[in-house]
């Protein structure tokens, strides 16, 4: 069972995923805005991260420089799962480092799809 850090500040967001996550067979962890799901990462490091951009306390942006700039958390795979569609914030996102960027709305059944292939990818701990 993977464990799958959800942040974002919709709470329709967290439990949408939070239920699809879990019939997939994975832990779901939620945290509702970027300094908690920062605290989150770095308590108990995630097997992935699905991040929103635009939230309270910390943006998604800085939440994804702080992990991929930190040795303990710098391999968790992260997706940017955000309704800014620019292209220029895509760009932005692949620059940082993240795995993806999802614009919403987004699929569920494709987002799972997604996520285990990037859980897949990861060597068992």
């Amino acid at each position: 069972m993977a464990r799958v850090l959800v942040v974002d500040d919709d709470q329709v967001i967290r439990g949408l995923l939070e239920v699809n996550l879990e019939m997939e067979g994975h832990d779901a962890v939620l945290a509702a805005d970027g300094r908690a799901g920062l605290e989150s990462a770095r308590a108990e490091p995630p097997d992935l991260v699905l991040l929103d951009v635009m939230m309270p306390e910390l943006s998604g942006w800085q939440v994804a420089e702080e992990l991929l700039g930190d040795p303990a958390t710098s391999s968790i795979p992260i997706v940017f799962l955000t309704a800014r569609a620019m292209e220029a914030d895509v760009r932005r996102g692949h620059e940082l480092g993240v795995e993806h960027y999802v614009t919403k709305p987004f699929d569920p059944i494709d987002l799972m799809n997604l996520v285990n292939e990037l859980l897949s990818r990861q060597e068992p701990a």
